[in-house]
């Protein structure tokens, strides 16, 4: 229990409803046909929308062998992205991510291919972002050492084999486009591009997932600090700093003009 609360909350939770979903499915506790995407039982105004399929689609591991490795790289690649990843600093912004990756892959590998099982897109997109963060890194896959940027082909390949056919690996690589739209809307087009940053973590998620403000996080380049929430030290953000001291209330609550390096 010690290793589960120290996971962080949105790879625990991830990992957690995966295994559990996907043995009872595969052993035949819940009807498997209850948690794939059908477009049909979604989408509707006939009956209730079952919309619980937008998530359970994405969480049901292969059967078989499936059950053991799919949460073994959903944890690996997820951890590492919530706990060291350059490109998140919080886990609501992971969450964001996930989302994101999600809305994408749907329309994609289950709307216009038709694959109702979307767990392989799903690690895809997360290995490819995991690779992004330091491609040359070596990395181990199955009994293979090889860098991470390679790691997307691997497993293509091994698709390809153990399917015996290109179609599973097309609906796989499915989440290529997905995670390298969300690292183009977030890093590339804002920060070289010049454009607008449009993907935005939601307060409700800072409050429920992150660390209070002023709590160190343990990260892989060191330790985060939250962001305070607005109306704090996000509130002046661009404004300059708060430069100038209230007598009466005591407190500095003001900006002042500011000076020029040497004036």
């Amino acid at each position: 229990m010690e290793f589960f609360w120290a996971t962080p909350p949105v790879t625990r939770t991830l990992v957690a409803t995966s295994v559990i979903m996907s043995a009872l499915a595969h052993f035949g506790t819940i009807d498997i046909m209850k948690t794939i995407f059908i477009p049909e039982y979604i989408f509707t105004y006939r009956m209730v929308p079952q919309v619980w399929r937008l998530a359970t689609s994405f969480l049901l591991t292969g059967p078989s062998f499936g059950i053991l490795m799919d949460p073994y790289f959903l944890y690996t690649y997820s951890l590492a992205l919530e706990k060291s990843g350059s490109k998140f600093r919080t886990s609501s912004d992971y969450s964001v991510f996930i989302v994101f990756v999600w809305a994408i892959i749907m329309p994609l590998a289950g709307l216009w291919l038709g694959w109702p099982f979307l767990m392989s897109s799903f690690l895809m997109a997360l290995a490819y972002t995991y690779a992004q963060e330091d491609p040359n890194r070596q990395v181990n896959y199955f009994i293979v050492t090889l860098s991470a940027k390679y790691i997307i082909y691997a497993q293509l390949i091994v698709t390809c084999i153990a399917t015996g056919g290109y179609y599973h690996a097309f609906v796989q690589a499915t989440g290529i486009p997905a995670a390298h739209l969300y690292l183009f809307l977030t890093k590339y087009w804002p920060e070289y591009g010049g454009g607008t940053h449009w993907i935005f973590t939601p307060n409700f998620l800072r409050q429920y997932l992150d660390a209070p403000a002023g709590t160190g996080v343990n990260r892989g380049a060191g330790t985060a600090f939250p962001a305070r929430n607005a109306g704090g030290a996000q509130a002046g953000r661009g404004g300059g700093w708060t430069s100038a001291f209230s007598a009466g209330g005591g407190t500095w609550n003001q900006r002042g003009p500011g000076r020029r390096l040497g004036d």
